[in-house]
């Protein structure tokens, strides 16, 4: 009887030998190879029968933005915003380039192996050639040949392929940040869009220009606020921009951009140092004046990947509520700081609710921010 108790005992010690065995091995299946911590962090880790990577990463040190600026941006090939239907001379009525399939959001980068930047050029190459032609097209991340031939118009005798195209862009926004050490700034926290389209413009070039608030229109429940500025010194640019990112725009400086609020730079907070409740945003709703303004972190969303909603903000200041009624567009970029970190930017507003709006954590603007 006890070598049968004896027996089951050591069946169930092995059991349980097996099963914290498994448990562990899945456990350590969970643990990063490599972890990132940065240096004004201290971590005690404690990883038993794994060797891990710790990569001791240097804290970013920034210049807040809030300053109103002027984006000014020539579309990589030539976009295709709409698609028209052609009369030719004997009364039929087509459109080759719906025909041979292209689409609306579709960019022409080339035609018979000739590279084009503006519309101008594609009219001048398909009434050089007038017979088919080779069409070089990028379709979001893929890229096709598509063959065509162009009609004569009655309207104006002219070869067309049947497409309305756009070949730049302009608009007012927010600087986020500037980085004193390698002159490379981010803004907006989301991408510059066509708006028939909905898709994110290709830099072939672009500038970041000094902008000047002229009026601002208040945001209700249902309609959008707006900030109308102008373009100053337009033949003397800010800088250079490279990236047109779903998380903002990035590029370099030409010169040192000061704030005159912060003028040393600042801690980046990532966001385990996001908290709930007091924030501020930096903004301009007048001329070039940068002013701070109180609001609220109402909601944060811990997230793994980058997104442009990483937290849910209110604006509880009155004198901004007062100036715009809340979030506005044109504010987007305007930085969100919290225990005097830099922690992100604003991004969307709600439509029906102009008090509150979205913001991005700082960290995915930066891992977006390569302009090397």
């Amino acid at each position: 009887m006890n070598k049968g108790i004896i027996k089951k005992g050591s069946y169930l010690v092995l059991t349980f030998v097996v099963a914290a065995f498994l448990a562990g091995g899945g456990l350590l299946s969970t643990i990063p190879s490599d972890i990132n911590i940065f240096t004004n962090e201290t971590k005690v880790i404690n990883l038993p029968f794994k060797d891990v990577t710790i990569n001791v990463i240097p804290e970013k040190m920034l210049i807040p933005g809030g300053h109103s600026v002027g984006v000014r941006m020539d579309v990589k090939g030539v976009l295709i915003v709409g698609l028209e239907e052609i009369e030719t001379e004997s009364g039929e009525i087509v459109n080759p380039g719906l025909e041979a399939g292209l689409q609306i959001g579709d960019s022409i980068l080339e035609i018979d192996g000739t590279k084009v930047d503006n519309a101008r050029e594609v009219a001048a190459e398909i009434n050089k050639i007038k017979k088919e032609v080779r069409l070089k097209v990028k379709r979001k991340d893929d890229i096709m040949d598509i063959r065509l031939t162009p009609v004569l118009s009655v309207d104006d005798n002219q070869y067309k392929i049947g497409v309305w195209v756009k070949d730049r862009t302009a608009g007012i926004g927010t600087l986020t940040f500037y980085n004193p050490t390698d002159h490379t700034f981010g803004a907006l926290g989301h991408a510059i869009t066509d708006p028939e389209t909905g898709t994110v413009l290709s830099v072939a070039q672009g500038e970041l220009l000094n902008s000047k608030v002229e009026s601002v229109k208040q945001g209700k429940a249902g309609v959008p606020g707006e900030i109308k500025g102008i373009f100053y010194e337009a033949d003397e640019p800010l800088g250079k921009l490279f990236l047109n990112t779903d998380y903002g725009i990035f590029g370099t400086t030409y010169q040192t951009i000061v704030n005159p609020l912060y003028q040393k730079p600042m801690s980046i907070g990532y966001q385990n140092d996001v908290k709930k409740g007091k924030a501020y945003i930096l903004t301009t709703l007048e001329g070039n004046k940068i002013e701070k303004y109180e609001i609220s972190i109402e909601k944060i969303n811990k997230q793994t990947k980058p997104s442009t909603k990483s937290m849910v903000i209110k604006v509880t200041d009155e004198r901004l509520l007062e100036k715009s009624g809340g979030i506005i567009q044109g504010m987007s970029g305007s930085p969100i700081i919290q225990n005097d970190k830099i922690i992100g930017a604003v991004t969307h507003v709600f439509v029906n609710d102009p008090q509150r709006g979205y913001g991005i954590f700082i960290e995915w603007m930066l891992q977006n921010a390569n302009v090397e």
